[in-house]
């Protein structure tokens, strides 16, 4: 058996169903192996960016690793970006890389870098492969650790010449699940003491909680606890934002209009989020206030975020040992507070949703993308400006119906990650929302995505600038400068790659646009004009008054 044979049959052992890849000459034995494989298809990108993201977004949406494929040396540093995105956001993922040959070589040192050295700080595992016998025991490593809490990216590297020789047929490992242990029952206890101590606690849901069982558990919880919550930017949709105890979505770290009511809780119940996700709410260590830590592992301590009590294990177990314990207490928690901010800042989210001049606003945006999308449709973000309008007020329903990235951060993700998304769930609408920026960074794809003969809509929102890095150069009160470019058009450029193209010129062209986009056909790519003007009174002046307004409210 080939080496490179017996690669792909240790990958179908694990369950792989997609490779996403750009091959190169040192690739062409794996490539052939895949070609007659009859579980792996493989799905061919216009860059190694667009593969990566779209295996780390598999990855994120199946709980499996994605698994992309690349050749050498540029091909590799192609996949560093995405390495860290899968990496910081926990997404699990496996980068296959090829190499020159390592047994003999006439090509001395051309394309030749040391990948497996360039990936250790972006992976939890980096091999290359050096006999072709490894390679069983090679696959279920690196699948095992992809897949281990904290979930990331793993990297092996396949030889040319290893690839090629014959080697034995040795055996392929079992998949051998495990199950996470579950908290320490004395930690449960201390916990449950100090929510019956609380006299305003908060809930907070982090990313890590995106398991089937943890919305249910937290679902739970709170139903039967009756405890406010809120949620990080990646953990929307954990649960339904619909309920009556959810009092909002953390865009930023602090100073938002949800913090007036985060300062004011005794206790904080911090459920799957860690520091790498940037940060809902900072701790004060003079401020008489608790934390409480849930989750796989334990906190990683800094002087914003130092949690009072750990409760480490399977994060569903552990809320639903908390449910258990505290049902059936009197409980006697002021949340008056809490649901008084909800229906103010519920007030100053809604002030521009149904303003439709144009340029477009993006609190209108959001509400016609709201309004007209089905409860099941997915809206998967760049990154950019309009993230934070998302993050803020669009209502999720439904776990995973919102994809939007908050670890790090990158551009250039989110078309490729729509793309995943709507191979994964082909009867769902699912809309793709870039900034002009970002798109153009991965905009290659859009021939991926009409090759695989994908019904989607995609919005690009046209500023002609990057207007969050705009938005603080104004609140630094530098003056602008550096951040403006110009655009193809886009309606064209649409229609270059087999896609519809469309250019509203007023709120009320879009909503018809976007509805007829929603019904039609194949790509589907809308060149939206978008005023970002009213960032800065929003996000720096009205939140300030509303905390002050609130402060005053108070002490009367």
């Amino acid at each position: 058996m080939k080496a490179s044979d017996l690669f792909i049959k240790a990958l179908e052992n694990e369950g792989v169903d997609y490779i996403f890849g750009l091959p190169g000459e040192e690739n062409l034995d794996i490539l052939e192996s895949i070609r007659k494989s009859k579980k792996i298809k493989f799905i061919l990108t216009r860059h190694e960016q667009g593969a990566g993201f779209m295996a780390a977004t598999y990855g994120r949406l199946t709980g499996k690793p994605g698994v992309c494929l690349s050749t050498l040396g540029p091909g590799a540093t192609n996949l560093m970006t995405t390495a860290a995105y899968a990496q910081l956001g926990a997404m699990p993922m496996l980068m296959i890389t090829g190499q020159k040959p390592i047994k003999a070589s006439k090509q001395g040192q051309f394309q030749i870098l040391d990948v497996v050295e360039m990936m250790g700080p972006v992976t939890k595992y980096t091999k290359q492969v050096t006999h072709g016998n490894h390679i069983p025991a090679m696959v279920r490593e690196a699948f095992r650790l992809s897949k281990e809490e904290r979930p990331g990216a793993v990297h092996i590297e396949l030889p040319e010449d290893v690839a090629a020789e014959e080697v034995e047929t040795p055996i392929i490992f079992e998949v051998v699940d495990y199950r996470i242990p579950h908290a320490d029952e004395k930690a449960i206890q201390q916990a449950v003491e100090m929510i019956k101590k609380a006299t305003k606690p908060l809930l907070l849901i982090g990313a890590a909680a995106n398991r089937n069982r943890s919305c249910k558990a937290l679902t739970n919880f709170v139903n039967s606890i009756g405890i406010p919550f809120f949620n990080t930017q990646m953990a929307k949709g954990i649960m339904d934002e619909r309920h009556e105890l959810y009092l909002g979505t953390a865009a930023l770290s602090n100073d938002d209009f949800l913090h007036e009511a985060v300062n004011d809780a005794d206790l904080i119940i911090n459920v799957g989020h860690d520091t790498i996700e940037k940060p809902p709410f900072f701790m004060d260590a003079e401020k008489n206030q608790k934390v409480i830590h849930v989750n796989y592992f334990a906190a990683e301590i800094d002087q914003l975020y130092f949690p009072h009590l750990n409760i480490i294990g399977d994060i569903a177990e552990s809320v639903h040992k908390l449910t258990e314990t505290l049902t059936p207490q009197a409980h006697s928690w002021d949340t008056s507070f809490f649901l008084k901010v909800k229906r103010n800042v519920c007030k100053h989210l809604t002030t521009y949703e149904n303003d439709n001049r144009f340029p477009i606003l993006p609190q209108r945006l959001v509400n016609i993308v709201r309004t007209q999308l089905p409860e099941d449709g997915i809206v998967t973000l760049d990154n950019g400006m309009y993230k934070l309008w998302f993050a803020r007020n669009y209502v999720t329903y439904s776990q995973n119906s919102l994809i939007l990235d908050n670890a790090l951060a990158t551009m250039g993700a989110g078309l490729p990650s729509a793309i995943m998304t709507k191979v994964l769930f082909p009867d769902k609408k699912v809309v793709s929302i870039n900034g002009d920026g970002g798109f153009m960074m991965n905009s290659q794809e859009l021939e991926t995505a009409s090759r695989l003969q994908l019904d989607m809509v995609i919005i690009i929102l046209n500023d002609k600038g990057y207007g969050m890095i705009e938005w603080k150069q104004e609140a630094d009160g530098f003056p602008k400068y550096g951040l403006e470019y110009t655009n193809p058009d886009f309606v064209t450029y649409a229609q270059s790659f087999g896609a519809t193209g469309y250019k509203p010129e007023s709120v009320e062209d879009f909503e018809a646009v976007f509805k007829k986009a929603l019904q039609s056909k194949g790509i589907q790519m809308i060149d939206l004009t978008i005023d970002y003007s009213l960032n800065h009174k929003i996000l720096n002046v009205l939140i300030k008054e509303f905390s002050e307004k609130l402060k005053a409210d108070k002490h009367e």
